[in-house]
Order: structure tokens, then sequence, then C-alpha cells
């Protein structure tokens, strides 16, 4: 534990790529197997479920410490993050002879599931009189989850290659999949037939970068192609051995959750593998984010929610066909080879090609662009020709080119802290737009603004707060601010019948009143070209 509590405590103090990646590679140099494969598993979000709650680890440190519960409520809304809450609430530790590593406390965690509290209680306790202050505090993540420390896949990919003297892209390819730390051996995971084997493993996804100019710095128009950025769940269609999977670009493993799917088995090639968006469509074209909602929740899929919530996987890409990696051919050899499988298979209430959107220059590609929302689409994706299907996000080759957000003023009615950094700052709020002479809350946000900006905003909060609900402030009706976002759609669960998707504040309108923030029927207007579930 002392070794990977050491590299927690590195990397969160150095904001620097090529520091995080020596790290990471020093490591796992010194580490022994299973702690690597652990290692590997966190950074990558293979979390096992937690067997310990939040609430229990709240209840125990108060108890521990001997100050009142209160207390500590109050710090960890200062703090902002309860692991950390926790380390630094406990008492010195009394037993400084622990010596288990990272996989055996995993092991030890992973033990208490199924039992009794008092003796899940007592096993935390002993963890924590036996571990400093950082090693609580990375032993109280293995229970919480969420390692923020600025470690990205690709960054774990890059210290991998380094110490295994393989390729980033054939490490990207390997962690990728239904592996588990519990039963995988290092050596298979990264080398081993093992990994190389599993019929489900999907490929790392292609990621583009949003346009940072206008699309006339691209060169030649016919150098492109363009299609709509579809609003669903970017996935991989895998068929090989008569099985067929779907993946979520999360590396979730989706396919129970779409049983009609299976249909397209007894039509794919056998070692199929084909990228695109997961949709809910209906008579002929997409329905909004929102209907798609209904189904990703629920653990039971209904004959009703079937009719509902019809599903289409609209092809982007052909990463595999017959067994054959295509990841290296250029785009325009692949999407061919793509368009003739989805005409052989016959199935278009399943599986359609994603249409092209045809255009001659970079004028009228803009006209359009700025009809997406018409075709319930976020905007645009604009991919070379010749480009070979990479792993991660790359520029140069594939950028998505977005709609300008939907947008209303709005005014900010509650307020909480943040976390991480911002855990001493009011970052977070909930913003409502007029209904008659009420104000209604739609919509809840907590990035846009600069750090200088939050900072006022936060001191104003603080001499304008009218009421205290646990960690959140009713703040008097005065801040107007301009709320961006992608999406907007009926919802009766919310107050205000309506849901937004991605909000986020585009700017704060110091020049207006709380007055002269929008009312609800400039939300119910922008409904307008929306299907209601």
């Amino acid at each position: 534990m002392k070794h990977f509590a050491h590299l927690i405590e590195s990397l969160d103090q150095t904001t620097k790529t090529n520091a995080k990646v020596d790290h990471l590679v020093d490591f796992f140099a010194a580490a022994d197997d299973p702690d690597k494969v652990w290692a590997i598993a966190l950074f990558s979000g293979k979390r096992p479920k937690r067997t310990v709650s939040s609430t229990l680890l709240r209840q125990w440190a108060a108890e521990a410490s001997g100050f009142p519960a209160w207390l500590f409520e109050e710090s960890y809304h200062v703090v902002g993050d309860l692991a950390e809450t926790v380390a630094l609430f406990l008492p010195p530790p009394t037993d400084s002879t622990e010596t288990r590593t990272l996989s055996e406390w995993m092991d030890l965690l992973q033990s208490l599931a199924g039992v009794e509290e008092a003796d899940k209680e007592q096993a935390i306790l002993a963890a924590w009189r036996s571990l400093s202050t950082q090693e609580r505090f990375v032993f109280n993540k293995l229970i919480t989850g969420g390692f923020r420390i600025g470690v990205s896949q690709k960054l774990m990919v890059k210290a991998l290659a380094r110490h295994t003297g393989q390729p980033e892209n054939v490490v990207s390819h390997r962690l990728m999949g239904n592996w588990k730390p519990q039963t995988i051996q290092f050596h298979d995971l990264l080398f081993g037939q093992d990994a190389g084997d599993d019929l489900s493993r999907p490929y790392p996804f292609f990621l583009a970068y949003p346009l940072e100019n206008t699309p006339d710095t691209l060169g030649n128009p016919a150098d492109w192609q363009a299609e709509w950025k579809w609003d669903g769940i970017r996935s991989q269609l895998i068929f090989r051995e008569n099985t067929l999977f779907l993946w979520s670009r999360g590396e979730e493993l989706i396919t129970p959750k779409f049983p009609e799917l299976e249909t397209l088995a007894a039509s794919l090639p056998a070692r199929t593998v084909i990228d695109g968006e997961l949709l809910p469509f209906k008579n002929g074209s997409p329905l909004s984010f929102q209907v798609l909602q209904t189904r990703i929740g629920r653990k039971n899929v209904t004959k009703k929610i079937l009719a509902d919530c019809p599903v289409v996987i609209m092809a982007y890409d052909l990463l595999e066909w017959q067994g054959k990696d295509l990841r290296e051919l250029p785009l325009q050899e692949r999407r061919a080879i793509l368009a003739e499988l989805v005409l052989t298979v016959g199935q278009s209430d399943l599986l359609r090609l994603s249409p092209e959107v045809t255009f001659n220059d970079w004028d009228q590609l803009a006209d359009l662009r700025s009809q997406a929302r018409d075709h319930l689409a976020e905007g645009l994706m604009l991919k070379r020709r010749s480009s070979a299907y990479q792993v991660g996000r790359k520029k140069g080759d594939w950028w998505k080119w977005k709609v300008d957000p939907l947008s209303v003023d709005a005014v900010m009615i509650y307020a909480q802290r943040g976390h991480g950094r911002r855990a001493n700052l009011f970052s977070d709020y909930t913003f409502a737009v007029w209904d008659e002479d009420q104000l209604v809350p739609f919509a809840k946000a907590y990035s846009g603004l600069t750090d200088a900006e939050m900072q006022q905003v936060d001191a104003w909060i603080k001499r304008n707060t009218v009421d205290k609900f646990g960690p959140v402030r009713r703040v008097i009706p005065e801040l107007v601010f301009e709320i961006g976002f992608e999406g907007i759609a009926y919802s009766p669960r919310h107050k205000s019948g309506i849901a937004v998707r991605f909000p986020r504040m585009l700017r704060w309108r110091t020049d207006k009143k709380a007055k002269d923030a929008d009312h609800i029927q400039a939300l119910r207007e922008l409904l307008g070209s929306e299907i209601p579930p």
C-alpha cells in the first residue's frame, strides 16, 4: 500500500504529462504483478462493487474521532471529498506494522461483501488504525472510488507501453474488454493469449476534436466526408463465433439491454466489428436522446419499452471484417465495404449506414450544419477520406463541428459547494426561469465561469444567503446567467416539465436584472421541433 499511496501522492502533486507518465512507469517497474493489475483496473474505471456504504464510513469516522457527527458533516462540506475528510478526521495510527499490498487490501475489501455490519466496522477500524494519513486517504478511495488525479487512459497506456516495450495501440486494445482484476494475470493481460482471444473485446474508439477554425482551413472539400453527429450512444457492434456483443464507448457491455439486436446475428458475416451510434429510431427517423434514457437504466426490457423506444445502429465505420483488422485502410475503403455489408444484411430497422451529407463547398456545408437540429443531430462530423482508424482522441483527421448551443437567460436560486479544488467555493448552481410571477427551476450547472468570476459569485452567495438546507443555500434571486445546453425535451419528472442536456453557464449577465430573465415560454418554444416521449 505504501508504494501505491506514494504513486497517488506523486501524481496529485504535478500537472505535467511527462512527469505523470514517469511516476506510472516507476510504479509498474517496482510493483508486483497483482498490484500492477489492480492499479490498471482502478485507473481505467474497472472498480468492483462497493462493499461499504458512504453513510457507514461517515458514521464510523465520526465515532472513532470522538467528535460530534455535525462537525464531521460541516468539515466534509468544506473539504469536499469524503475519503480525504475521513483521513484527516481520524486520530493518529496506533499500529505501524501493517505491510499489506494494494492487491491484498483489495482482497480484504471484496471479502466484506455480505458480511455483517459489525464485522465490517471492525475490519475498517483496524485498517484505519494501521495506516498513515496518506495511506488512509488512498484506502478510503479504494472503498469510495473516484481517483481524480488527472490520469487518463491515454497516460496509462503510454506508461504501460514504455514498461512493456509494446506499441501504444497494442496496449490500448489489450486493456479493452471484459477482463476482471480479480481473475487475470498481468502477463496474460498485456502479453498472453487470454487477452487477445476475448471474443467480446472491442477496439479502442477513435474520437474527434472540436473544430478549432472555420472548415475552409481544412483544404479541398472533396478530401472530406461529412455526416451528421448523431445524439445517441457511441457503440461497437461485435459478432464473433456466432455471438453478438454491444459495447458502449464507456466500455460497458450493454447487449442485454437491447435484445432486439440479437436478430442481426443471423445476417452478419463472421468476425465483424462495426463502429456506430445506438439511436432511438422510429418511423424512419431518430427520436430524442430523452427517449433512449427510458431504456438505459432499466434492468428488464418490457414489450412496451421495445415498442416505445425501438433502436437502430447507425453505422459509421467497419473495424473488422471476416476476421481482418481494417483500421489501417483509408476511410473511403472501409466505408465502401461497410455500405455493401449493410445492404447485404438488409435489416434497416436495426442496422443503417449513417448517410453522407453531400456538399460542394464549405459555405454550403455551413448552411446544412444550421439544419442539424431538424435531423435531431448535434452538428456535423468531418472525416478525412484517406484517414486510418486511430486510437483515442487525435487531431487532424476527424473533427466534430457542433451547432451553437441553445440558450436562455436564467436566475440563480440555489448554490452548493463544489468538490476537489472547488471544495471551498460555492460553484454548483441551480437556475430558474419565470412562470408568470414564480421562478421555476429547470437546470443545474457548475461550469463556464472563469476562476475570477467564480470567486466573485462565491463572495456574493455568502453575503446573500437567505436559507440553508444541509449543504444547499437558497439565495436572493438576483444574479442572471445565460445558460447554454445541447438538447431539450419534455420531462414530467421535473417541476418545469422540461429537461435540458449538458447545461453550462455561457456568461454572467451582469447587464440584466432578475425581472429580465426568460420566461418558461422561451423553453417551450425551443421544444417546438422536439417530439414528446
